[in-house]
């Protein structure tokens, strides 16, 4: 899937009403650094440009480790009591067998020595020797009674040991309140960790409580402090002509928004025209900066969100409603303040010239995907007289994309095209449907237009050589590369290159040369797992992905805080203030703001995945006994992941199939029988049956069933 058709389909989402929430508390964490003071102190350990150096992977044999000194790092705990801790540097986690884990916390900061005896062929196993740091502070859980005091039981399954909660320190909670706790003391052997009630959310059962826990167990911000609210009230005046001074003057062009139907933070607008051989494109972006200014309350808490977060039914907004579905959102007849990327592009759908500007204009229509599908695919007659003037510039616009997409193609970017859903929630916040979402030529086209003017701001401050952040993607993992060649083998089909020299361009050819076929979801599937994670990088490396020498991220302040601060770089150097001071003052907090919003991003995702496994899980609750066809989409030694045609996933665990042993290979995703020879393998066909569904584990079970 493509940066931008992942920022896309999320804005079918951003019409829901903000995330109310309770009291404020601390969002800090023991271990973390303030973002504000590293923005203070300027240059990082990254250096002067914040070059992010790729530490090479240790590769050691089992007695080298057992003649290593003391290690340091970051403990994962597993529900079942064990746990792994990752050692920055050294290629595989170390496993920690429950009787060496010194009763650590998930995610502590730990010291620990190999073991003298090790199992060959089996995981390098440690002993934790020492806790150096808790990293976690709260914790959201469930709240159980008794007479003289109460536990948490906390949702994260790997905090395995109940909080403790003196009686004064309740905040009188009722047994089956979800709850968020401080953790005063982390306990030791024998004796458990305690805490003190911060908040109350809500009894289990109640509307949006599940979702509100998740939030809150991620630490998201759900609501904005008093002062960012008053300053967002402030800045959100009417443009004003005095406003407009300086800038290009573009109200008489005719430009559009397209967008989902309930969106109501617009940021985007397009244009176009044809001139003579040439056609000029306009991207239009909210000038967010304009309000939003460096080192303010509302700058401040928009770095502390890093991103608008899309939970299921809800939205929790980078930016206070007043301005992200106000001021700052591109309203159909009303002038709005605009940061423009005007490109000139020839009959190749090639970009000849441009100019970035400040700008002020005026939607003339806001359009809908569903409208402008109408209009160029279903021909609908009645669309088409209600847009009529708006209609010779959709079918210009349909053929530009066309050839803007396809000079995309000729270098090799790749486009992840698989079935996305769509859930269905009634008012409740239950799950009541799950549906593919279509992705329409509306939405390809405006997916095609902002791809482009990200590549084209981003080349052209990395040419200036002007202090910038990028948004960037490595090459593949090496070792996924050729657990994909192993797959794609069985049908016949070969990468030409080796793993370590794969090209963007080979790896579109072989997903073409899937195309039509089963396993064309599986072999998607298993490529995109094969990609890195793009991030921001104050450097440009690259988008390997999309097959671009230079990429950034423009085209959405309002919702993604690194289009934001790009924004205002853009217009020092148009106000032509970018002198040496500012420069440096760039190069000092870029590698700061790249890495903390990259970590946001992460934590945004993450919290988008268990929300949606979380309500899946609830869904099936409601459907065991059922028959579903499926496809296994994942082979573990643990057993089978099936996943269905409405993209809901369970495990068909390994000791449910009819055989006394299996073999697991993992460098073919086969499970086999020892006794049957029977063969589970990645993209095969199945029929299983629900066994069980648990909302709180977010897991569903199936069993195989005969066709």
């Amino acid at each position: 899937m493509s940066e931008h058709k992942k920022s896309q389909n999320k804005k079918k989402h951003k019409t829901m009403k903000p995330f109310a929430a309770g009291p404020k508390r601390s969002s800090k964490k023991p271990g973390k650094k303030h973002l504000e003071s590293h923005l203070k102190k300027g240059a990082s350990k990254h250096g002067k440009r914040g070059a992010l150096k790729k530490e090479q992977k240790k590769h050691f044999s089992k007695s080298d480790l057992r003649k290593a000194k003391v290690l340091s790092g970051v403990y994962t705990a597993h529900p079942k009591g064990f746990g792994f801790v990752t050692v920055e540097g050294y290629d595989e986690d170390f496993f920690i067998g429950a009787n060496h884990t010194m009763d650590a916390f998930h995610q502590d900061l730990v010291k620990i020595r190999v073991l003298p005896t090790q199992e060959e062929g089996k995981r390098t196993e440690a002993e934790i020797i020492e806790i150096e740091e808790h990293q976690i502070s709260m914790a959201v859980g469930t709240y159980e009674a008794s007479e003289a005091f109460g536990f948490v039981v906390c949702d994260d399954k790997r905090i395995t040991k109940d909080i403790f909660i003196p009686k004064n320190k309740s905040m009188d909670a009722k047994a089956g309140q979800k709850v968020v706790c401080q953790i005063t003391k982390y306990g030791k052997p024998g004796k458990k960790p305690e805490g003190e009630v911060t908040e109350i959310l809500g009894f289990v059962s109640d509307p949006g409580v599940d979702i509100l826990s998740v939030v809150k167990s991620r630490d998201i911000p759900s609501e904005f402090p008093e002062k960012v609210l008053s300053q967002a009230m402030r800045v959100a005046k009417p443009v004003s002509e005095s406003d407009c001074v300086g800038r290009k003057d573009l109200r008489n062009v005719t430009m559009v928004t397209i967008d989902g139907e309930e969106s109501k933070d617009l940021d985007d607008a397009v244009s176009l025209q044809r001139r003579g051989f040439h056609y000029v494109l306009g991207v239009h972006i909210a000038d967010v900066s304009n309000y939003v200014q460096e080192g303010s309350a509302l700058d401040k808490e928009a770095l502390k969100r890093g991103t608008s977060v899309y939970l299921a039914d809800r939205v929790i907004p980078m930016l206070p409603v007043e301005l992200s579905n106000g001021m700052c959102s591109l309203n159909q007849g009303e002038d709005r303040l605009a940061l423009s990327c005007l490109m000139t592009l020839n009959r190749k759908g090639q970009v000849i010239k441009h100019e970035i500007c400040e700008s002020v204009i005026n939607v003339d229509r806001r359009m809908t995907y569903t409208s402008v599908k109408k209009i160029l695919v279903d021909k609908d007659k009645e669309e088409i007289a209600k847009y009529k003037k708006l209609v010779p510039m959709f079918k210009l616009m349909e053929k530009v994309s066309l050839l803007i997409r396809g000079e995309r193609e000729k270098r090799g970017a790749i486009d992840f095209d698989f079935t996305e859903s769509h859930l269905v929630m009634d008012e409740y916040g239950k799950l009541q449907d799950i549906v593919p979402y279509e992705r329409s030529i509306a939405n390809k086209l405006i997916e095609d237009f902002m791809l482009l003017a990200n590549e084209t701001v981003a080349k052209e401050f990395n040419l200036r050589e002007i202090p910038f952040l990028y948004r960037t993607h490595a090459k593949p993992d090496e070792e996924k590369i050729e657990a994909l060649q192993v797959f794609l083998g069985k049908f016949g089909v070969t990468l030409k290159d080796r793993p370590k020299d794969i090209t963007p361009k080979e790896i579109q050819r072989v997903l073409a040369e899937m195309a039509g076929t089963p396993q064309e979801p599986m072999a998607t599937k298993l490529t995109l797992r094969a990609m890195q994670q793009a991030r921001y990088t104050p450097e440009n490396i690259g988008h390997f992905g999309l097959a671009a020498k230079y990429y950034s991220h423009f085209t959405s302040p309002i919702r993604r805080y690194p289009d934001l601060q790009i924004h205002r770089i853009i217009k020092d150097c148009l106000r032509g203030r970018m002198d040496e001071k500012k420069k440096e003052h760039y190069m000092s907090i870029l590698p700061v703001v790249a890495t903390k919003t990259s970590e946001l991003e992460r934590r945004s995702d993450d919290a988008e995945r268990e929300v949606e496994k979380m309500k899946k899980a609830e869904f099936m609750e409601e459907h065991i006994g059922e028959i579903y066809q499926g496809v296994i989409s994942g082979v573990t030694e643990w057993g089978l992941y099936v996943e269905l045609p409405n993209t809901i996933e369970g495990l068909v665990h390994v000791s449910t199939l009819n055989d006394d042993f299996y073999e697991f290979f993992e460098e073919s995703y086969e499970l086999v029988g020892k006794a049957s020879g029977k063969r589970y393998t990645l993209g095969q066909n199945v029929c299983v049956r629900v066994e069980a569904a648990d909302k709180d584990a977010r897991t569903v079970d199936f069993s195989l069933q005969e066709r």
